[in-house]
């Protein structure tokens, strides 16, 4: 065989190999479920792709078959040429370096994208190798079947997560990156980690005289929502709303506590997760529950304390910000 013969072959069976070595190290990296999520997100790579990797030994049968085939071509070719210990050192350092390392290095960079290019090449492996690709995929679907999809724990999905912020090409900002991580850390806390402890809680008990002087100090303390308890802090009779006094005449006499209607609520453990307690609000309607510990009230969580951890920061209404501007010029 003529040199100006030999090169092209050689060339050719060497960029066949190349491209198998790629594409399989592009089928193998490929992760089948993030393909699906792509898939139904409507990434036309991965739903050319995905089809392949769903068959994922019969597709890599086609591709080592055609691969050894191909090394084994360019292996007799040369040799035909040369012989002996040159031959066998040309033509691995050939296949290794142009047929398996700078390919394998080239494809796994973005293996979707030229897997998809050339799925053309995958059809064509596939239908030529079918006599031989077919049983060994029957073979290894029944040595290694299909394992359950592997789940990312709360910490790994809060790693994941993190990766997102300050990221140029991330979707997320620092907010939405913020807010996904509180989430994710509801159920590792506890209502007692965040509740306000009972003796900065502002409470009443039913035979509480609403005089002139406590209607002004309850507007001075500035809640929508005052807990009645008893004087012993082991029982709840309820939330009084503050807005609903704005029609009641307390000029004509004083009013007691228990007269007016007050809206119940369930009290809840100390060891209660945040999660828990977020659907507990959502359940009961209610903004203010109260948190005991041994059959006794030790304080209360608001629901805008379970976004305050959602959310990462401290919400602040118009009372707070005058009692700091306050508190300030003291």
């Amino acid at each position: 065989m003529s040199i100006f013969l030999l090169i092209p072959i050689v060339t050719a069976l060497l960029a066949l190999s190349a491209v198998c070595s790629g594409l399989n190290v592009a089928l193998i990296s490929l992760n089948l479920q993030d393909l699906q999520r792509k898939a139904k997100l409507g990434n036309v790579y991965a739903k050319k792709v995905l089809p392949f990797r769903k068959k994922t030994h019969l597709t890599l049968a086609a591709i080592l078959l055609t691969n050894v085939a191909a090394v084994s071509a360019t292996s007799l070719v040369i040799e035909s040429v040369l012989f002996g210990l040159a031959a066998g050192i040309i033509t691995t350092l050939l296949i290794v370096t142009f047929g398996e390392i700078l390919p394998q290095a080239y494809f796994s960079h973005n293996a979707l994208k030229y897997m998809a290019r050339l799925r053309w090449m995958l059809y064509i492996m596939i239908f030529i190798t079918y006599p031989f690709s077919k049983p060994l995929q029957l073979l290894l679907d029944k040595l290694f079947k299909d394992k359950k999809t592997p789940l990312h724990t709360r910490r790994e999905l809060g790693v994941i997560i993190s990766e997102h912020m300050g990221h140029d090409e991330s979707e997320l900002d620092e907010d939405e990156v913020e807010i996904i991580r509180g989430a994710l850390q509801l159920s590792e806390k506890k209502v007692r980690d965040i509740l306000m402890p009972i003796e900065d809680v502002y409470w009443l008990t039913p035979d509480t005289k609403l005089t002139s002087k406590k209607i002004g100090e309850v507007k001075e303390i500035g809640r929508s929502r005052i807990p009645i308890f008893n004087r012993q802090l082991s029982h709840c009779y309820g939330v009084l709303l503050v807005k609903e006094l704005v029609d009641i005449d307390f000029d004509e006499r004083d009013i007691r506590i228990d007269e007016l209607t007050l809206h119940p609520v369930q009290l809840v453990g100390s060891k209660t997760a945040l999660d828990t307690m977020l659907r507990k609000f959502l359940s009961t309607n209610t903004q203010l529950i109260p948190i005991v510990r041994d059959d006794k009230v030790i304080g209360i969580v608001t629901i805008e304390d379970i976004i305050e951890e959602i959310v990462g920061q401290e919400i602040e209404d118009e009372i707070d910000k005058r009692q700091a501007q306050a508190e300030t010029k003291s």
